[in-house]
């Protein structure tokens, strides 16, 4: 099975109403639209924009209100997904998960209507100690007409265990929804992708925000570039990029997923990592 993917660069800069917001994300939407993809990926956090909207005052508004624009949000996702007949994965939102807590989560919107959530994981230091964020209790995959998926955000990438329960649980794509305000993460990010895709035997689609927003605390700075990730094998690229963006643009990136070719390399190719994994020394998961 082959299927095209775009994921998006999103230029994060101060707005004023949620219309602005919104004609944003349908501009990268409609131009992934006119190359035939679909599954359309956005970055993590890419909903803190709505934050610079600000109060009365003109200060930003607190991470705490975010969850107040999840039914818009939802609602402008869902009615792309359908009009373009695309799956897109939304990035991640900061939704209330009950009992005072926040989530950050990432979401997939199908053709149909369907809305499918994953919680980040793993948390950074700054989401839980500045934003007060509560982690994921699971992972889950989730299955589309182009075979199993998985939504795992940022942080989540760098921790191998989970990687693997994905792949175990049958899926072939990880998307990964990043928000990094350095060299540094971006870099950890990065490098963490190919190592799972290494590892795993899966694509890795992933992208990051670009751009600033100048009122928003945590979000003044990022540093981004969108991939898409593949295993260091023969018929894909030496080194495993399909196709990579231009860091730090406004800007997004096409690819075609070939599903048959992971087949190919798990069962036959020059290493065959997922196969020769020693379970009885270490699980997939508990």
């Amino acid at each position: 099975m082959k299927y095209r993917v775009a994921s998006v660069q999103y230029k994060l800069e101060d707005i004023q109403t949620f219309d602005d917001f919104a004609a944003q994300v349908t501009h990268y939407v409609r131009n992934a639209s006119e190359y035939g993809t679909q599954f359309i990926l956005f970055p993590e956090f890419l909903t803190t924009q709505l934050l610079s909207i600000g109060d009365d005052t003109g200060a930003a508004l607190p991470i705490d209100r975010l969850p107040e624009f999840t039914e818009q949000y939802e609602g402008l996702f869902r009615s792309l997904a359908a009009e373009y007949g695309v799956y897109i994965v939304g990035g991640t939102h900061v939704v209330d998960a009950g009992g005072g807590k926040r989530q950050n989560t990432a979401h997939l919107f199908h053709p149909d209507g369907k809305i499918d959530r994953q919680a980040k994981i793993h948390l950074t230091t700054t989401e839980v100690s500045e934003w007060n964020m509560s982690p994921g209790d699971g992972l889950q995959v989730f299955e589309t007409a182009f075979g199993t998926i998985a939504m795992l955000t940022c942080y989540d990438i760098e921790f191998p265990e989970i990687v693997r329960m994905a792949r175990a649980k049958g899926a072939d794509v990880i998307f990964c929804p990043s928000c990094t305000d350095d060299r540094h993460g971006f870099y950890r990010v990065r490098y963490c992708c190919h190592a799972r895709a290494v590892e795993n035997q899966v694509y890795i689609v992933t992208t990051g925000t670009v751009g600033a927003l100048r009122k928003v605390d945590f979000m003044r700075a990022n540093y981004g570039q969108a991939a898409v990730i593949t295993p260091n094998d023969i018929p894909f690229p030496p080194a495993g990029i399909l196709s990579e963006g231009i860091i730090n643009d406004d800007m997004l990136i096409v690819a075609d997923l070939d599903l048959k070719l992971l087949d190919d390399v798990r069962a036959a190719g020059s290493v065959t990592t997922w196969r020769d994994r020693r379970t009885d020394l270490y699980t997939d998961w508990a």
